[in-house]
């Protein structure tokens, strides 16, 4: 398969590098082959309708699973010769299903992302609780720290995981549906603190949207998957438009411009 072609990124550098890298389970193949260079400091997001392949493309890059056929590098170093702690300190994974936090604060949350940078019996210094401090700050979840984390609505919840992986001080943001289970106040809330993250902490976030309105206002770049095949890449102005709509859905669909942003902005015809 040829490598897609990647739009034009200033001269930043790639952080993961695919090269043919694919995955298949009890002979049914999830991701096809893919060869793409993903770049820091810019917020991907990857659409597509449900068993597109874009969960297992996360679940790959963040070693929750490992390639099938071909190879992924980070930092032109193969995810198979990072060592955990290494890894984590580079790169945070949020699944779409967060792990159960019952009976924790939510600054006990937080601390759990100094974890790669002391281990389990390492000392939590003043310096770990800082960080903890001022994750929970970015996130605006300072006011919850002694809440327990299952009494939180759901977008505070989405915050406070959110800022565990802020307090994990890495380069890239892997999410896997941050959004899926919340209204929409709460995911434009939820999006905004990432796409601030991203610019702030000049951040790589690769995050998998249903919304291709919320991909196109507040992502970089844009990947659409379909039966775990990579059929478009590129930005939110290349990639919202009828054409590449029809293919990516299987549906007709419209584009009009926002009256503020000029962000395009799909509907169903």
């Amino acid at each position: 398969m040829s490598k897609a072609p990647l739009l034009p990124t200033a001269s930043i550098s790639a952080l993961f590098t695919l090269d043919r890298a694919g995955f298949s389970v009890d002979n049914r193949v999830l991701l096809e082959p893919l060869s793409i260079d993903l770049p820091a400091r810019r917020v991907i997001g990857l659409i597509g309708h449900n068993g597109s392949g874009k969960s297992t493309l996360v679940k790959l890059l963040a070693r929750q699973q490992a390639v099938s056929t071909g190879s992924i590098s980070y930092e032109g170093k193969s995810l198979k010769e990072w060592g955990d702690r290494p890894f984590a300190r580079k790169v945070a994974y949020l699944p779409q299903q967060t792990p159960n936090a019952s009976g924790m604060l939510v600054s006990e949350l937080v601390a759990l992302g100094r974890y790669p940078w002391h281990g389990a019996l390492g000392r939590f210094g003043s310096h770990d609780q800082q960080i903890v401090e001022e994750a929970m700050e970015l996130a605006d979840v300072a006011i919850y720290r002694d809440r327990l984390v299952d009494t939180l609505s759901g977008g505070e919840r989405q915050r406070a995981w959110l800022a565990m992986l802020i307090a994990q001080e890495t380069e890239c943001l892997l999410l896997d549906e941050p959004i899926s289970a919340l209204d929409v106040a709460h995911q434009i809330e939820v999006l905004t603190l990432v796409r601030r993250l991203a610019e702030e902490r000049r951040l790589c976030v690769v995050m998998v949207l249903h919304d291709v309105n919320m991909a196109a206002r507040f992502c970089d770049e844009i990947l659409a998957l379909h039966s775990g095949r990579l059929i478009a890449h590129g930005t939110p102005a290349q990639i919202v438009v009828p054409t590449q709509l029809q293919t990516i859905y299987g549906i007709e669909m419209g584009v009009l411009r926002h009256p503020d942003t000029g962000i395009p902005l799909a509907y169903v015809r």
